[in-house]
């Protein structure tokens, strides 16, 4: 479980720099539903842009902000329904939008669950440690972001392989910026950097996304109920709630799907991968260009056993929708097509892993043979504001983007998607996934066997216990703004 036990010494010193520097923390509660944030908070955001390095965005951490870019408060979930008219199904695909988080990113809510515990129970030391953030790229990205917010230095580490747009902006935010080997799929190398440092440097804390279960805990608390929310907004009478479809990534926002299966018991949750990469699929390695999802390994925070399939996504088929969502020649096909003016303007908020989540949609409405009283969702972990430059390259290596591509594009790569490289897993084909943590995670990295058992054998227990830690840390964290009589 989390670990809340209090260093009291350098819990004084992280206090005196939240108040130094005016850093109120919120709350799991107020992220949830951040119409409980202060009212001099709220009013403050006013002058605020969503991007600002300035602590109050730290109550910006939430699905529900105003699409605005400057002085937005909270509204409804930000989410993106999408017509027959671009999925090709009578199945109702919908999307949380991360756009609308500060960075573009939920992943900045991810790394608020990893360093805020440690902050308020003064396991980390913002005035003599620096966090260290291993990433294939957004959750570096919200880690740098939030330790600005929260007083903290941080080191981003990232393949140096990842978009221009990543480097660009970490250079402007985090303290150093660490680039490694390779791509998308070059996970290891991050994972060998950070032990290089933890035995090199006396001075650093490593967040590692892929086991850190504050990861899976703020999808759970904050993500999944933001689903079950949007999902009340849109539900027709006898509408079925069906299920969620979302990469693999760190597997933390797999946990929106444990929350959905207490809610909607016979739900199903999906994870993906690329099929050039199929490492759930059948232990299989390689590289891809879906940035954001990394993978040869099985991350220790994924609920495994409670996952009902594994959907392969050709990183061809994610390249094709965005350019043709992109393109102006794409845009113009999907007016053709019959797609809103609407609902064009806001395809951009769809990044590259956020088409192969809405690849995986399509295909398990194909596969389960849906209706349109069906619903599965997914999540927009980030838009085309961090992609611009490989729209460039692809025209660079493919030409400009006209008609006929356009409609190759969608008849091939939405259209024709199918039901191959999916796999239903039964008992065993999960026990085997879940066995692979073993290799990455006890051998490698230092975890503790017993752990890996209770995963799955005692599993009710194991993943069950993590969400009670939710109104431990927010008592922590009240006491902590208590400290430091800010509020």
């Amino acid at each position: 479980m989390i670990d809340l036990a209090v260093n009291e010494e350098q819990l004084k010193r992280t206090v005196q720099r939240a108040k130094d520097r005016n850093i109120i923390i919120p709350t799991f509660a107020q992220m949830r539903t951040p119409e409980k944030a202060p009212a001099k908070i709220r009013e403050q955001l006013k002058k605020v842009g969503l991007w600002d390095v300035n602590s109050l965005n730290l109550f910006r951490i939430t699905w529900k902000n105003e699409p605005v870019k400057s002085g937005g408060l909270y509204g409804d979930v930000n989410f993106l329904e999408l017509p027959k008219e671009i999925t090709g199904v009578d199945t109702r695909i919908v999307a949380l939008i991360g756009k609308w988080f500060p960075t573009g990113s939920h992943k900045v809510g991810a790394t608020f669950g990893c360093l805020a515990p440690r902050l308020v129970t003064g396991q980390f030391d913002p005035t003599t440690q620096k966090a260290i953030w291993p990433s294939t790229g957004n959750y570096c990205r919200g880690g740098a972001y939030n330790s600005q917010l929260l007083g903290c230095e941080s080191i981003a580490i990232l393949p140096e392989g990842m978009s221009r747009e990543r480097f660009d902006w970490l250079k402007m935010v985090a303290g150093e910026v660490i680039a490694t080997p390779g791509s998308e799929s070059n996970v290891k190398e991050i994972f060998d950097k950070t032990w290089e440092l933890k035995r090199t440097r006396d001075n650093v804390v490593a967040f590692n996304q892929f086991e850190e279960l504050g990861n899976y805990l703020w999808h759970h608390e904050v993500t999944g109920p933001a689903m079950e929310e949007a999902f009340g907004l849109l539900a027709k009478p006898g509408d079925r709630f069906f299920g969620v479809t979302l990469t693999s990534g760190s597997a933390g926002t797999l946990a929106s799907g444990d929350y959905m299966k207490k809610v909607f018991p016979t739900s199903k949750i999906a994870v993906g991968e690329a099929l050039q990469c199929p490492t759930l699929l059948n232990n299989g390695f390689g590289a891809h260009r879906i940035e954001g999802i990394g993978d040869k390994h099985v991350p220790w925070i994924h609920n495994v056993k409670s996952t009902d399939m594994v959907i392969d996504v050709d990183d061809a088929d994610s390249m094709a929708m965005i350019r043709l969502f992109n393109e102006p020649s794409g845009r113009a096909y999907l007016k053709a097509k019959g797609v809103s003016e609407k609902i064009i303007e806001q395809l951009p908020v769809m990044g590259i892993s956020s088409a192969a989540n809405v690849i995986m949609a399509i295909k398990m409405a194909k596969y389960y043979e849906l209706k349109s009283s069906d619903v599965i969702f997914t999540v927009f972990t980030d838009s085309m504001e961090l992609y611009g430059s490989r729209l460039k390259e692809m025209e660079e290596e493919f030409g400009v983007y006209g008609q006929t591509d356009a409609a190759v594009d969608y008849h091939r790569s939405i259209l024709g998607l199918g039901t191959d490289w999916m796999k239903e897993l039964t008992y065993y084909d999960k026990k085997a996934i879940h066995n692979l943590k073993y290799y990455t995670w006890i051998e490698q990295q230092g975890r503790e066997l017993d752990e890996l058992n209770a995963q799955w054998y005692d599993a009710e227990s194991y993943w069950g216990g993590i969400p009670g830690m939710a109104v431990r840390i927010d008592d922590k964290i009240n006491a902590f703004n208590k400290m430091t009589g800010l509020l």
